[in-house]
């Protein structure tokens, strides 16, 4: 997963479902420079999210319960790769 890019990475995620350990795989690859804001919520009906903020202040979101942790890095790689094809490009 290309996390150069990241900005802002906020989730939101049920310990107990099935979901929270794509997220919590998800939050151990975050670099140390991304702003990192997350929330254990209790409540099963509230819902699960991940939202990304990257460097040109394009957000991605999506849901942990539904993807895999290799999923979640195809899904936020498809904007990471544009954003370092324009960064070789300007060079």
């Amino acid at each position: 997963m290309i996390t150069k890019y990241f900005s802002k990475v906020s989730v939101r995620f049920n310990p107990f479902s099935p979901g929270a350990k794509s997220a919590r795989i998800f939050l151990s690859r975050m670099p140390a420079t991304a702003k990192i804001d997350f929330k254990v919520i209790n409540n099963p009906s509230d819902q699960q999210k991940i939202e990304v903020t990257f460097k040109d202040k394009f957000n991605m979101t999506a849901d942990p319960s539904t993807m895999s942790v290799a999923d979640l890095g195809d899904y936020f790689d498809a904007h990471s790769r544009k954003l370092a094809i324009k960064d070789s490009i300007q060079e």
